[in-house]
Formats: C-alpha cells, structure tokens, sequence
C-alpha cells in the first residue's frame, strides 16, 4: 500500500501584490494506479475508462467504483478544448449509462474528482432531483474538430 499525495497550486501576481494558495492531500492505501496518456481522434468519442462493481465483471481500462479514491482527466492539448462525457450508471446495475453530463476542459486544464461510487446526482430540467447520488459508469472525451491527447490518472485502494 501507498499514500498518494495531491497538491494544487494558484498563483498569480496583481497589482504587485502575490495572490494564490496551495492545498495538500494525503490518500492512504493506494494499492492500484490506472495511469494513461490516449490520442483521441478528432470528432470521434473516445471512451476513457468504465467503473463497474467489480474488476472481474469489467473489460480493459476498467476499474472497481468502490474501490476509486481519486481521478485525474488532464487535456494536455495547448488549443482545442475537449468535451468530457460523465456516463451515469442510475440503476448501479453495472449495466450501460442511463444519464450523462458534459462538461467543457478548456486547453490545458484538469478535470479532478474524488470516488465514483455515489459521486454524481441526476435533476430534471426543473432541477427535481432524479435521484440520490449515484455511480459514474464511464468517462468519454469528445474533441472539437483536432485530434487531442488526454491524460488520465486513476488511484484506487482495493
């Protein structure tokens, strides 16, 4: 087992004066680490990672949804934003995704979250809650109109 350490750093300089902070965390007992860098074909889905209930049950680039303490989708692209598809497993059936959302990584940026296990809740358009929080099933980038590299880092505990 190991500890994985996560420091974030901001700075910037205003008016002369410093402004920005930096935060440390410590994840105790890291037994696994998924850690990848993937070309991802223009206009194309590229599906990254599946989160199942278990690792047997699951293909290639998978993990356990229980076990995940931390991940990591970096656009390492200097331009062209990426569009990143949160695949929502509703039914925490292990089977496909029920609901997704997307969010724009602007060139350069970081997409980070913690557990995928009951990690993300579904609203309605009136923001009705859907459901209590629920599984990531899967994680998709999707690039506008360039090929793009994505890096993704995962760090589980079993």
């Amino acid at each position: 087992m190991a500890d994985l350490a996560v420091t974030i750093t901001e700075s910037v300089t205003l008016n002369g004066a410093p402004r920005g902070s930096t935060n440390s965390l410590s994840i105790t007992g890291i037994d696994d680490v998924y850690h990848r860098i993937i070309t991802c074909p223009a206009n194309s889905e590229t599906r990254l990672i599946d989160f199942h209930s278990s690792v047997a049950d699951a293909v290639v680039a998978s993990c356990d949804v229980q076990n995940v303490k931390y991940m990591r989708v970096t656009n390492l692209d200097p331009t062209n934003p990426i569009t990143l598809g949160l695949q929502i497993d509703v039914g925490e059936d292990d089977s496909a995704a029920d609901n997704s959302a997307s969010l724009l990584v602007e060139a350069g940026k970081s997409f980070m979250m913690g557990s995928p296990h009951d990690g993300i809740q579904v609203s309605d358009a009136n923001a009705n809650m859907i459901t209590d929080l629920v599984d990531l099933e899967s994680i998709v980038v999707q690039p506008a109109g360039n090929v793009v590299q994505v890096e993704i880092f995962v760090a589980s505990a079993v």
